[in-house]
């Protein structure tokens, strides 16, 4: 999942400027799947730089249609995506991140997903509910990411513990230990603000039970937000986590040296790790995210979706399913390291095999889906500023809760 800073507000403003309604574009004649054409499909970020060489592969197979892979950068993604909707200029295939998924449902500019060709079962659930707005479903999921817990193995052996903690007291014991009996700097590594705050908390949140969104209402008062944020904050309290982190604060280094000697993070830290901190190898593991009620993650990542306007609708649906072959995810997987989105790609080679991934393999058949939300961006926003106020000291878990709630039941229609 990635998410540059924008609202959802000045998309939809935008939109109303060049004339997009809500209900989306007319739409063209559909050229046929086997007829001679070019598919144009926007990429971001590491896929954008790698998806052409798939693409390559997909030519030479289908020699009647050419695609053309532009990739664009995630810092310019969002607002690329929002001013070619707006002048009618869309791609036929485009990579959505799953926070982006619900703004641009709203604005009208996705095709629905044949649901008889791409089918629910095939895909980790909450990758597939991330897509659905309103009881229709706009993307396919592509790869997924979620959040577990990574640790420094040797250190833990130090301060006396020999498994991975699987509660959140065992967590909080095995934090204390690392400082108290390894003589860490810190115990834990979680985010005290800024942008983006809410993916180290919700996990949190997810295993108190709690649900962003209930009846159609934000549900960020109730218990298992006050017990949740209660429970995050008590690492700052105690001194086990730092207060205050520069913006683009990257753990790895820390975790290398063992000044921080746990975090939660996603699975693209299993190949930070082994490329910049090699003196590591078999000194730490992924596992499961400790449990509250529960040991729930959040699913986040990419999905494929369909201009609502694509002349090449039958193509653009050929395309995507080629990318969501099990086989070809498990090689987009070697080519990139991006988890695939299609269950049946985890069950051969080192998707099989590695205990780290199969971490995140147990954790997506749990994780909870962000709710595919037109204002996600302002949302996360205010869950970022309830964190703060916690970690800072500033409110107490009760009281950023209500504000958290009374701030975005106007953002949710």
């Amino acid at each position: 999942m990635h998410r540059t800073a924008r609202t959802a507000s000045a998309a939809v403003a935008l939109a109303a400027m060049f004339g997009i309604s809500a209900c989306g574009g007319s739409g063209g004649a559909d050229v046929a799947a086997d007829e001679k054409q070019t598919l144009t499909v926007w990429a971001m970020g590491t896929e954008g730089e790698k998806l052409g060489d798939v693409a390559a592969d997909y030519q030479k197979k289908n020699p009647h249609v050419t695609v053309k892979v532009t990739p664009v950068g995630w810092d310019v993604a969002h607002q690329k995506l929002v001013s070619a909707a707006a002048a009618g200029g869309l791609p036929d295939v485009m990579q959505m991140g799953s926070t982006f998924m619900g703004e641009f449902a709203e604005l009208g500019v996705l095709e629905p997903v044949d649901t008889k060709r791409f089918e629910k079962a095939d895909f980790f659930p909450a990758a597939w509910e991330g897509n659905v707005v309103d009881g229709t479903v706009y993307g396919v999921p592509w790869y997924v990411d979620t959040r577990v817990l990574f640790y420094r193995t040797d250190l833990a052996e130090q301060a006396g513990f020999d498994k991975a903690p699987a509660t959140w007291a065992e967590m909080a014991e095995l934090a204390t230990a690392y400082q108290k009996k390894a003589g860490t700097e810190w115990g834990i590594s979680l985010q005290p603000y800024n942008l983006d705050a809410w993916q180290n908390w919700l996990p949190f949140f997810y295993s108190s039970g709690g649900e962003l969104i209930k009846d159609g209402k934000p549900a960020l008062d109730g218990e298992a937000a006050v017990n949740s944020l209660a429970e995050y904050a008590s690492y700052f309290e105690k001194g086990l986590a730092k207060k205050s982190v520069q913006p683009g604060y990257d753990v790895i280094k820390d975790f290398g040296d063992g000044s921080v000697p746990m975090f939660l993070s996603g699975p693209w830290q299993t190949t930070n790790i082994a490329e910049n901190q090699p003196q590591l190898k078999g000194k730490w593991a992924a596992a499961p995210i400790p449990a509250g009620d529960s040991s729930t993650s959040f699913a986040g990542g990419s999905s494929l979706v369909v201009s609502k306007d694509s002349e090449h609708k039958a193509a653009a649906s050929e395309f995507i399913a080629y990318l969501t072959d099990p086989g070809v995810q498990a090689d987009w997987y070697e080519r990139t390291t991006d988890l695939p989105a299609v269950a049946a790609a985890w069950n051969e080679g080192k998707l099989a095999s590695d205990p780290d991934l199969k971490t995140f393999r147990t954790q997506m058949e749990s994780a909870k889906a962000i709710p595919a939300l037109a204002k996600w961006a302002e949302i996360g926003s205010k869950i970022d500023t309830a964190i703060e106020s916690v970690t800072q000291g500033k409110a107490d878990p009760e009281e950023a809760a209500k504000k958290m709630q009374s701030e975005t039941v106007g953002l949710v229609e």
